[in-house]
């Protein structure tokens, strides 16, 4: 795991500052699965106020010299195909470059020249053009549902159909093709490969089941199946806090799909941008946030902060954990022992009584924080 900011800074933000939007996420930690662009997600994110945890799950691994990509291309240029679906501009591009290695970029290019090219986004568009190749057609959500729907409407019929992979094979969107009675070509142009170092994306598990970060963004499908599978026995845990309290955050409905299927709540732009990502946890990340007045202080629990009378002010692990069992029930008694439960495993009761004395520090804000002589600590109200 690659913690951005370092995990050191406590700076309190002033409530001027804190209304500025580079400040939108301040306060809030964010998983980040994305490999190839994870810098370009991270500095977004980063740009708003946000800690950042890099623990891409998924590496993409070029097979220019695949035989089964060789022999795809050879099947497209023996028998030209009607329709093509290009799925991504990355795989466009690692195609037209691995044909130019085998001496067949021309024929191949010809031969899509002739095809009803449908680009499933705008990358995918912008490879094609790029390559001085016209699209046709694309779908306004970049699903492959609506793609299906597309061609079916059209009629495919006796006809073929080449679909560029997005790194593994879609077999219900082939199968659905080819029960429309079309003949499915696929190509594939590269491969998703587990991440060269497991170890931060074991340890993004870690901080998911502990509440340990806010939300975590996925840019594509594969990457869920490989956070889970890095999960391992902890896999219903992740899903349990991605049910509640980690925001899971979608590029889009493609990657979000397997998300839903496990009944988790995704979040997704209209359009499949980075940038439109990162303005849609901006809005969502802030109504997940519990405000409480307690003792004539506005408090409001953001992440790993507090926002006290306007102020943010950020909290340790352990200060943050009280304080968020404390808010649960506000004006409710919570003994040592039960806050003990809120703690890392293998802290004590002198662990919760040191976590009350750093968050009282903390909030610096006197009141906030009561103790009931013999039986805990509790939120007044």
């Amino acid at each position: 795991m690659t913690d951005r900011t370092g995990g050191t800074r406590r700076t309190v933000i002033t409530a001027a500052a804190l209304a500025e939007p580079t400040a939108s996420l301040s306060g809030y930690t964010i998983g980040v699965t994305a490999d190839r662009r994870r810098d370009e997600l991270a500095n977004l994110l980063e740009s708003r106020g946000a800690r950042v945890v890099l623990a891409p799950a998924l590496r993409i691994v070029p097979i220019a010299d695949d035989a089964e990509l060789r022999a795809a291309t050879r099947a497209c240029l023996d028998a030209p195909p009607d329709i093509v679906l290009v799925n991504t501009g990355i795989g466009m591009r690692g195609w037209l470059e691995a044909a130019e290695g085998w001496g067949l970029a021309e024929p191949l290019r010809a031969v899509l020249s002739q095809a009803y090219l449908v680009a499933r986004g705008p990358k995918a568009r912008a490879a094609i053009r790029s390559a001085g190749l016209h699209d046709q057609w694309s779908p306004e959500g970049e699903s492959y549902e609506e793609v299906v729907d597309h061609l079916k409407s059209r009629g495919i019929a006796g006809l073929t159909v080449a679909m560029q992979l997005h790194g593994e094979s879609q077999p219900e969107y082939t199968e659905a093709l080819e029960q429309a009675g079309a003949r499915v070509v696929e190509v594939p142009v590269y491969r998703w490969a587990a991440p060269t170092d497991p170890a931060p994306l074991h340890r993004l598990v870690d901080l998911i089941t502990a509440r340990l970060v806010d939300a975590v963004t996925f840019t594509a499908a594969p990457a869920v199946q490989a956070l889970l599978r890095a999960a391992g026995p902890s896999s219903e845990a992740v899903l349990e806090a991605l049910r509640s309290d980690v925001l899971a955050a979608c590029v889009g409905p493609v990657t979000a799909a397997p998300l839903r299927r496990h009944n988790v709540p995704v979040v997704a732009p209209h359009r499949a941008r980075l940038s439109a990502l990162v303005r849609t946890i901006v809005d969502e990340l802030p109504k997940r946030a519990v405000t409480l007045e307690v003792a004539g202080h506005s408090l409001t629990l953001r992440g790993h902060a507090a926002i006290v009378d306007g102020e943010l002010r950020p909290l340790a692990p352990a200060p943050m954990a009280v304080l968020r069992a404390l808010a649960t029930t506000p004006g409710r008694v919570l003994s040592r022992a039960a806050l003990l439960h809120a703690l890392p495993r293998g802290a004590d009761e002198h662990a919760v009584e040191m976590a009350v004395a750093r968050l009282r520090a903390g909030l610096s804000a006197p009141g906030v924080i009561q103790t009931v002589v013999k039986r805990g600590y509790r939120l007044p109200v």
